[in-house]
């Protein structure tokens, strides 16, 4: 049985997100972002000043990607809109999923290629009613239906291995993808099977020798999963629902951790917070989205 570490980390930031999702860190500005979806609020906080920011938003958002030095990509429940950092801006790139109101965005990350694997779930948590899609500069491919809700996605380092996991059904898969593109060129197949457990397989990452850090919701942990499906080691979160990990600080040593409050009651002060691990990783750089 793989060992869980207690938890040895920190709160990085008390605020109490609804539902804390979709973190990522720019190293170009040393700066950690997060959203709080239910909230429609993205935060950020600026590790070199110290500084933290909340910027309202007109919609629930869930995933940010760095496009170059003045704009980010940031996916909505009406689609994919580029934002400008300075002024906070949007304006619309690709539509995704427009006649469906009852849906929204959920899990997502860039490919080493520059494409976006973005998911979509339905807003009441309708069974199979979402998607996983392909964007690159703004082209739209649906790569597959009937999901519940979308997860985990995540790149090998040499991009040849997509990985993601509908937490509908709590298994985990891996694909195998053509690295210069970030498209399917076999068939997804089961690679954990985590049915049994409690809660559900949520976001994740992979680092840089391949190992995928996957936050389980309900679970209130991270456990770190080698390339071949096996279970080396699962770390405490206090927050039982942990929702997603992301490398950070300028090295991508770190790594911090998203919770959800949502359901919970407010007296539970350990739900919702944004935590740092506390423990020495290797992680990768997420690649920035190519117009």
């Amino acid at each position: 049985m793989a060992p869980l570490h207690a938890f040895a980390g920190s709160v990085l930031c008390p605020a109490r997100m609804t539902l804390g999702e979709g973190p990522t860190y720019d190293a170009t500005t040393d700066t950690a972002y997060w959203f709080d979806i239910v909230g429609k609020a993205l935060h950020a906080l600026d590790f070199t000043t110290g500084e933290k920011r909340v910027h309202a938003l007109p919609m629930m958002a869930s995933v940010l990607a760095r496009i170059d030095d003045r704009r980010q990509l940031i996916a909505t429940e009406h689609g994919l809109f580029l934002r400008d950092v300075t002024s906070g801006e949007l304006s619309l790139h690709v539509a995704i999923e427009a006649d469906r109101p009852e849906t929204r965005s959920n899990d997502g990350r860039v490919h080493p290629s520059g494409a976006l694997w973005i998911g979509t779930m339905g807003k009441a948590l309708e069974p199979g009613a979402g998607s996983l899609y392909h964007v690159a500069a703004g082209e739209v491919t649906v790569l597959y239906t009937g999901l519940s809700i979308p997860n985990g996605i995540c790149f090998s380092p040499d991009g040849a291995t997509g990985y993601f996991v509908d937490t509908g059904d709590n298994l985990y898969k891996r694909v195998a993808l053509d690295p210069k593109t970030g498209l399917p060129v076999g068939t997804p197949e089961v690679m954990i099977d985590a049915s049994g457990l409690e809660g559900g397989m949520d976001g994740a990452v992979c680092d840089v020798n391949g190992d995928i850090w996957n936050a389980h919701w309900g679970m209130g942990r991270v456990n770190r999963y080698r390339p071949d499906g096996t279970l080396v080691e699962a770390f405490a979160v206090p927050g039982r629902q942990s929702s997603c990990p992301a490398f950070i600080g300028r090295d991508l040593d770190r790594m911090l951790v998203t919770t959800a409050g949502i359901g919970l009651p407010e007296s539970d002060d350990a739900e919702g917070r944004t935590y740092q691990l506390g423990i020495q990783v290797k992680g990768q750089e997420i690649p920035d989205y190519r117009l």
